[in-house]
């Protein structure tokens, strides 16, 4: 089963999230089917930028969305 969720990168101490879709066996920062965005909650206002074509198109097919990644993309 596909997922939509986050991959950390980044430094110690100083975090950054790809939102990616990837098999829910493989690893956190395994290897990925395609990068839809990221994440980066050390700044203020945390700065989120989304493909949410992409975003659809994923879940259009089938793919499930974690609830870090619900809560990112609902809009506020």
């Amino acid at each position: 089963m596909i997922k939509i969720r986050l991959a950390r990168v980044g430094t110690k101490n100083q975090p950054k999230y790809r939102i990616v879709a990837i098999n829910e066996q493989n690893k956190r920062n395994g290897k990925f089917l395609e990068i839809l965005g990221y994440y980066n909650p050390t700044v203020k206002p945390a700065e989120i930028k989304l493909n949410q074509e992409r975003i659809d198109y994923w879940v259009g097919v089938g793919a499930q969305t974690t609830t870090a990644v619900e809560k990112l993309t609902s809009p506020k």
